[in-house]
């Protein structure tokens, strides 16, 4: 299954797994696909430990890295050093969002955390400050073949720097107008992300927005995302156009994936309809499962939500204390996953994920075949 971007990356199937566990990218790169390496959350330094490992476990095979680098974001700070823009951005947090976060931990008894343990700032890579630094340990490893932006298109002197390294680097979009305004910066390839997706996501299906958007960009290559678990939704993606598929909630609760029990068990309970886009953790719609926390900041009579990154940061004791002590905390956990969690009903190895993928979309592309030759 081989096109422009698979001889490029040099992989067997245009089969791209975005997560944060690095067991997961080396499973799914030997096994043909390209692993992505989800950045955000690392500083500098556990970003290298990451890419290290990966490194001396994945062999010959390529791997990829996403970072979130948004053009807009609360306290836009350019080269502001790191240390000031956090206790700048603290301060901009109001007491109440302080206070209703810890209410709502206490009301769901999750325990406290030792008094040893430091919550970290919560900012969480969502600028110049942070990322910059980590495009810069990424092109330190050899076998990064590609980096992609989740949020928006990525400044053009990064795109420079990470092209001229000889890597690609794309970016994803929820409209055609984000897609051109990626082809226009030169980006090497769009990653088109409907409204199903988890994680991030715009208001556009996907089966109405991969379309639109690679007859926006032509003839630079676009991966099509979000609602893709099985082969024939790939098949689907492949007929219309796209050049691969890139996939993330598929891998929440595979073998090698790093979650908690409580956590994997939570998706495998949960149907189609149990997720919601919510900014309760972000400051950005972002599609999780439905629980007690995304219903709370829905609710009229608690704090609106505040935008990125200040979201995250208000939230962070939220995210340190439901990761200690996720048994207790699962009404208020953090479970982005989009719509297919409704079909990841089975704990299965990364690799047995990829080539099951593959088998169903060739079959389903050659039963679309001979109905086709039918007369």
């Amino acid at each position: 299954m081989q096109n422009e971007l698979t001889e490029r990356f040099g992989i067997e199937f245009p089969i791209y797994a975005f997560t944060h566990c690095r067991d997961v990218v080396v499973a799914v790169s030997k096994a043909g696909g390209l692993g992505v390496l989800g950045a955000v959350g690392f500083s500098v330094e556990q970003l290298k430990v990451e890419l290290d490992w990966i490194d001396e476990h994945i062999g010959d095979k390529p791997y990829a890295v996403d970072i979130v680098l948004p053009q807009k974001y609360d306290g836009d700070a350019g080269e502001m050093d790191l240390g000031k823009l956090t206790k700048d951005l603290q301060r901009m947090i109001p007491d109440e969002h302080t206070a209703f976060v810890r209410d709502m931990l206490d009301k769901h008894e999750v325990p406290e955390l030792p008094e040893d343990e430091e919550l970290g700032s919560g900012l969480m890579g969502w600028n110049a400050a942070t990322a910059v630094p980590q495009v810069e340990e990424i092109l330190r490893h050899d076998n990064v073949v590609m980096v992609a932006n989740a949020l928006g298109t990525p400044p053009p002197d990064l795109v420079e720097q990470i092209q001229a390294s000889g890597r690609a680097v794309g970016a994803l979009c929820g409209t055609p107008a984000q897609a051109s305004r990626h082809a226009a910066a030169g980006l090497d390839f769009v990653i088109a992300q409907g409204y199903e997706g988890g994680g991030h996501t715009g208001d556009i299906g996907s089966v109405v927005l991969w379309p639109q958007v690679i007859d926006a960009v032509s003839p630079i290559p676009v991966l099509a995302a979000g609602g893709i678990g099985n082969g024939r939704q790939m098949a689907a993606a492949l007929s219309m156009g796209a050049a691969g598929v890139w996939t993330g909630s598929l891998w929440l609760a595979v073998e090698e994936a790093a979650g908690t029990p409580a956590q994997i068990q939570s998706y495998l309970d949960a149907t189609s309809k149990d997720t919601v886009r919510s900014r309760s953790y972000t400051g950005k719609p972002c599609r999780m499962l439905r629980n007690d926390w995304t219903e709370s900041w829905e609710r009229t009579d608690t704090p609106d939500t505040l935008g990125m990154p200040l979201q995250m940061m208000a939230v962070r004791e939220a995210m340190v204390r439901s990761g200690r002590y996720p048994d207790k905390a699962q009404q208020v956990a953090f479970n982005p996953v989009g719509q297919i969690v409704g079909t990841m009903n089975k704990v299965k190895r990364s690799a047995d994920v990829i080539f099951e993928m593959v088998e169903e979309c060739v079959d389903s592309l050659e039963r679309t075949r001979q109905m086709m030759s039918m007369e």
